[in-house]
């Protein structure tokens, strides 16, 4: 079992050096980049005119009209695209050999900082949402396939896959113009409101659920159909084995078969997921949602990154995240040791 631990650690060093390397190689393609970004948002600011531009991952700009080449260079030193290529990107292997994921260009903050002020709106999102579709799709999932070939069955199922046909967005925006726009039941914006620090805190807490409530319900309907279609099938596969006909010819009582042996083999791929559902919870954003309830989070930062070219924030998170992936990847393989000594990696 070490061999096996220190052979996945190994192999996550090329891994991570390959998804940084074909990012990296794929941001000296994109046109348009910080300090194109930064002449334009300077012309937005004095009024100037012209469609200009400026190198944006190490190719030459062309349409720099009016504008001083001393200061296109001073810009460019600023951002460090004076230097080739291959030495930015050792550079920037050294700083995250540190765990120093740099500066945004735009935000004059560190990436990491970035990160931990945007992780709330993450969390809210995706630990509701991983508990809620957990502790509603498993018992869901037992009760299908308990009941499997009946008409609540049938019903649940049809349900289920309507939830998740519906996209996110779709449900969010249904959600807000009825029970936001028309009903005011719930509020359109935020997580708190804006007299959120003078509340008690009961008062914060019933205010932060009102918030919550629908962003959260159109992130769930989606995302537990695929877990409670697995609880069921997996539940169903135990159930035929010979394992429990021999527990029922011994007279055990069903629940007893079902919730002591059945229960305890069926859920193995189901907890074997818990790190990797669990950990994204806390590093995931859902852009379209976080887009649509004006939700300050991760993934709205992610496509901001994106679209202004900040490449420290682009590169720091997509470095963070994949070492995050990595290790609880190597977590989840070893969690079906945990639950199942059988399973051996030699």
């Amino acid at each position: 079992m070490l061999a096996y631990v220190l052979k996945r650690l190994l192999l996550m060093v090329p891994t991570l050096l390959g998804v940084l390397l074909i990012t990296f190689a794929v941001v000296q393609f994109v046109p348009g980049g910080p300090v194109e970004q930064y002449l334009a948002e300077a012309r937005a600011g004095t009024g100037a005119g012209g469609g200009g531009g400026a190198e944006g991952g190490g190719f030459s700009y062309r349409g720099g009209q009016g504008v001083d080449p001393k200061r296109i260079e001073q810009i460019k030193a600023l951002y460090g695209f004076d230097k080739p290529p291959h030495e930015r990107f050792v550079q920037m292997l050294k700083q995250f050999a540190r765990f120093d994921l740099g500066t945004s260009f735009f935000q004059n903050k560190a990436v990491s900082q970035l990160i931990v002020e945007k992780l709330p709106v993450s969390i809210s999102l995706g630990l509701w949402t991983f508990f809620i579709s957990y502790l509603v799709a498993v018992p869901l999932g037992v009760a299908k396939a308990v009941r499997a070939g009946s008409r609540f069955d049938l019903v649940t199922t049809l349900l289920v896959l309507v939830g998740y046909a519906i996209p996110g967005f779709v449900l969010g925006v249904v959600l807000l113009v009825v029970f936001g726009g028309q009903l005011q039941w719930f509020p359109l914006r935020g997580l708190t409101s804006s007299n959120w620090a003078e509340l008690s805190w009961g008062a914060r807490m019933v205010d932060y659920l009102w918030h919550i409530t629908l962003p959260v319900t159109a992130m769930v309907l989606g995302s537990f159909a695929v877990t409670a279609m697995l609880t069921k099938n997996a539940f169903l596969e135990e159930i035929r084995k010979q394992y429990v006909v021999t527990a029922r010819a011994k007279g055990l009582g069903e629940n007893q078969v079902l919730w002591k042996h059945v229960f305890r083999n069926a859920l193995i791929p189901i907890i074997t997921g818990f790190p990797a559902a669990f950990i994204g919870a806390f590093f995931t954003g859902s852009l379209l949602i976080e887009t649509l309830f004006s939700l300050d989070g991760l993934g709205l930062l992610s496509y901001e990154s994106v679209i202004r070219r900040d490449y420290p924030v682009v590169l720091g998170t997509l470095y963070l995240f994949t070492l995050i992936g990595l290790v609880t990847k190597l977590v989840s393989d070893l969690c079906y040791v945990w639950v199942d000594p059988r399973v051996k990696f030699d």
